[in-house]
């Protein structure tokens, strides 16, 4: 491919993957008016959790399919899917069917998410790969700021062109989906790839990877509201226990052919990258979700707002990934970038937790910049060592691999963290009550009659009847739904609040360094292999080449040796006519004249 196929290549593969990541954060900031729409702002999670679930499940599913029957044809029909799910979504006149099309989006946005990484490792070799992987996560960072944005944008407005505005947030995937179905349809050419002999598909493990993975992501996502201990819940875990031993069945009797073949964690490399992955997952999505909801909750920002202040946590993200594909395209040298990356997340998740309900916005922009150092360093890197330590036959899997554990820590990560979050509020937020200088604020407040009287007020001072009466349950419970009473209150009535919030989330950030101090430990005895200098396209042609080569001598010496044996058998019929003619026996097995007995 030359230069210029490759820029347009890559123009279309941030396309791709910029509509999965907008479409991840965009809807966020809209779906409460979505809901207030359909009548159905009760069932708002599912239209999460169907993306999500989809999602993740057809990751692994896209990358093993590539392998077989090339990145180019899976990828146009990722796009075609995302852009016909989005079309029906704008539609939906339901929240279940709107549901039922974020499940069909999220059937697409698999595919945009896994597949473009493991395009550049067919078409770059890994040196030159780092510095443009650099490139689409800053694609990535700028569609988790404007994302908020335009879908405040879109849900704001009554109609546009005559259309409802918060259906806007689905159509407005069509062009840009469009345009990279052309670029990619056009230009994304990759030679040789597909291999349409003796294919076995692995219909069992796409099954159970299915039954495994859906119960565990449904359950991360709605165990809060269950109770983690209910019945659904257990059911989730049954299932999705038997669904893994399943499939680990299925995989090691499926060999080479199995959707996530378990040769790969027979490579160290590929093993701790897995695990690194998993734990930065962890982490990452720790610090993307808490923070936004902490700067909406405790500061008082709009969704829109929240947005534009996550902004140092993006450009860090942006400056450490294109420096450090830099830098890895001129040396081949990235061991170091793990550590590194992990020690910056580290500063970051322990700067988060010396936060206080009071700490202005530059406070918790200090630790989104250092989060964001660290999250540029490790999510390219990560990726490189597990196509690195493939085969150019299996990057298309252990890319897709990697996604699908990473976005599994992700999940996990948010199911935790927020879990975790949300029982804490029991026993921080009367806490904040019973802290001496804010009870004093609160009694001073109670007792100005400007301050009862203010309608803004009067979320907040039914709240207080409630626990004067007994219902000591609703302050722990006060933030678990509608929080806008806190919006307009006055600021000595809802600071406990934002004490009891603010110090719950100390405890989420807390964890979150844990864990990725952990990832720091084992950050150490990652061994990646030199990166190779040519493309999974020039390596898989080279090895083609090579057998192309071997399958010809193996050819020239068969020859050979039938050529020889004719030879010989010529010259036995030779030595036979000869003797015949001179009326002596000759073995025809030898040739060797025989000698008749006397007798």
């Amino acid at each position: 491919m030359t230069h210029r196929q490759i820029l347009f290549v890559i123009f279309g593969l941030m396309a791709g993957m910029f509509l999965s990541s907008l479409d991840q954060t965009i809807v966020g900031t809209a779906i409460r008016t979505i809901g207030d729409d359909l009548h159905g702002l009760d069932h708002q999670a599912w239209v999460t959790t169907a993306y999500l679930i989809c999602s993740t499940i057809a990751t692994p599913i896209y990358g093993k399919l590539s392998d077989l029957f090339g990145r180019r044809p899976l990828f146009i029909i990722a796009i075609a899917i995302f852009i016909i799910g989005s079309a029906a979504a704008s539609f939906s006149d339901s929240m279940y069917m709107l549901a039922a099309f974020r499940g069909l989006q999220g059937l697409g946005a698999g595919g945009l998410m896994a597949l473009p990484l493991a395009i550049m490792g067919d078409i770059l070799a890994p040196r030159q790969r780092a510095k443009y992987q650099g490139y689409f996560l800053a694609v990535f960072g700028i569609s988790s700021v404007i994302g908020p944005l335009i879908g405040g944008l879109f849900a704001g407005a009554d109609s546009i062109l005559f259309i409802t505005g918060w259906r806007w947030v689905f159509l407005l995937n069509v062009p840009i989906g469009i345009i990279a179905l052309i670029i990619v349809g056009r230009f994304l050419h990759i030679p040789g790839q597909s291999r349409k002999d003796n294919i076995r598909i692995d219909w069992w493990g796409a099954s159970l990877v299915i039954v495994s993975a859906a119960p565990l992501l449904l359950v991360a996502e709605q165990g809060r509201e269950w109770g983690w201990g209910s019945l659904s819940a257990w059911a989730c875990y049954v299932i999705g226990g038997l669904g893994i031993i399943g499939f680990i069945v299925a995989e090691r009797m499926m060999g080479d052919a199995a959707l996530i073949p378990l040769k790969l964690f027979k490579s160290r490399t590929f093993s701790m990258a897995t695990v690194l992955g998993v734990l930065v997952g962890f982490g990452m999505f720790g610090a993307l979700l808490t923070v936004p909801l902490y700067l909406q909750l405790v500061n008082g920002s709009t969704p829109t707002e929240s947005g534009f202040q996550m902004l140092p946590m993006i450009l860090g993200l942006m400056i450490s990934s294109i420096v450090s594909g830099q830098i890895i395209s001129r040396t081949g040298k990235y061991k170091m970038f793990p550590p590194i990356g992990t020690a910056f997340m580290i500063l970051g998740f322990a700067w988060f937790s010396q936060l206080t309900y009071d700490k202005p916005w530059y406070f918790l922009s200090i630790g989104m910049v250092f989060v964001g150092l660290g999250l540029g360093q490790l999510m390219q890197t990560l990726t490189l060592a597990s196509q690195n330590s493939v085969g150019p036959a299996d990057i298309g899997v252990a890319t897709s691999s990697s996604t699908f554990f990473r976005q599994i820590g992700g999940t996990a990560g948010t199911a935790i963290l927020f879990s975790v979050l949300f029982s804490r509020l029991g026993t921080t937020i009367p806490d904040g009550f019973k802290d001496k200088t804010l009870a004093a604020n609160l009694k001073s407040a109670l007792a100005d009659t400007t301050v009862t009287s203010n309608p803004n007020n009067a979320g907040i001072l039914d709240l207080l009847k409630q626990v004067q009466t007994g219902n000591t349950a609703a302050l722990g419970n006060a933030l678990n739904g509608d929080t806008s009473f806190l919006n307009k209150a006055t600021e000595a009535l809802k600071a406990p609040f934002l004490y009891g919030f603010a110090h719950a989330s100390v405890s989420v950030f807390t964890i979150a360094l844990v864990v990725v101090s952990v990832a720091f430990v084992l950050s150490f005895f990652l061994r990646p292999a030199p990166l190779r200098t040519r493309s999974a396209m020039d390596e898989q042609a080279h090895q083609n080449a090579e057998q192309a080569h071997q399958n010809a001598a193996a050819a020239s010496a068969k020859a050979q040796v039938d050529a020889d044996a004719e030879e010989t058998d010529r010259a036995a019929l030779a030595a036979q006519s000869a003797a015949n003619t001179m009326g002596s026996p000759v073995s025809p097995d030898t040739g060797s004249i025989r000698i008749p007995s006397r007798d």
